[in-house]
């Protein structure tokens, strides 16, 4: 004879009951086609199922998975975003502040575009797509390579093009974009065949930095080399790969005029011009 299972009354509310149901029907525990909660209990009974505390993560580590939702989106992870915050969402130590801003977030997903890019840059996928520019004009590119990287307060979608009309970079560099996220155009991304590139078109800068800078200067993951000047007391050499000159102007400019770049002599004669330009319009402001 089998043996028959003991039955017990639980005495709970319908959300309770709900909330044990959507757990059974989360760890297959069903009767036919419907979530089983005797299976659950017994599953848990078993130690097949084990409880633990949930409110027991310290501050520091809220505050870091919550960092990690802002750093992920930032550069176009935002799956792994998303399982972050309903990771979050399941605790309940999580103050009502910081869970309205995670729900917020998770209702406010990027559009299925941007997703769409995401994936193409997962899986390696050459894309076409439209871009408006700052004057609306609107252009196609032919995407071989891209990632979505920070710069200053926006995000951009840095990416190797097959087109190089209207980049003004030098010409090792033409095929570099660097396309604002929020003028791409929804309609125009399609997947291509072809090869998909390893990085971006990049060249090798060199720069001496003098007084405070160079003690104070930290190595980048692009640098190459980065040392003290044997024969120039207290002048620091580096040597950094660089895919953009128009981003790599804008960060030493405002290091003048601890920072002078060396080589290559293309890029330091733009940034000398932009000096010399500097100084004309200072020139013409003083006899005015």
């Amino acid at each position: 004879m089998s043996r028959k299972g003991q039955s017990i009354t639980l005495s709970i509310s319908e959300y309770d009951k709900a909330e044990l149901e959507a757990i059974a029907l989360e760890f297959g525990m069903m009767w036919g086609d419907r979530p089983n909660i005797s299976k659950l209990i017994e599953a848990i009974a078993q130690r097949k199922l084990l409880i633990g505390n949930n409110n027991d993560w310290k501050e520091p580590r809220i505050r870091a998975l919550h960092r990690c939702i802002n750093a992920l989106t930032d550069i176009g992870q935002i799956e792994q975003a998303q399982i972050i915050a309903n990771l979050l969402l399941e605790r309940s130590e999580l103050s009502l502040p910081l869970r309205g801003e995670i729900e917020r977030f998770l209702e406010n997903l990027p559009p299925p575009w941007r997703l769409e890019i995401d994936r193409y840059i997962l899986r390696e996928q050459p894309f076409q797509l439209s871009y408006q520019d700052a004057a609306e004009r609107v252009f196609n590119f032919t995407v071989r390579y891209a990632k979505i990287t920070p710069h200053e307060k926006r995000v951009y979608l840095d990416c190797w093009c097959e087109e190089t009309e209207g980049n003004f970079d030098v010409p090792e560099l033409v095929h570099n974009w660097s396309l604002r996220l929020d003028r791409i155009t929804e309609a125009a991304i399609m997947p291509i065949s072809g090869e998909w590139h390893t990085n971006l078109a990049e060249i090798e800068v060199e720069m001496h930095l003098f007084a405070g800078l160079a003690f104070a200067y930290q190595g980048k993951q692009e640098d190459n080399i980065n040392e003290w000047l044997p024969d120039k007391p207290r002048v620091r050499r580096v040597v950094r790969r660089v895919s953009s000159t128009f981003w790599f102007s804008r960060e030493v400019m405002q290091y003048a005029p601890d920072c002078v770049v060396i080589l290559p002599e293309n890029v330091r004669d733009r940034l000398k011009q932009k000096l010399l330009t500097l100084c004309n319009l200072y020139d013409i402001e003083t006899r005015e």
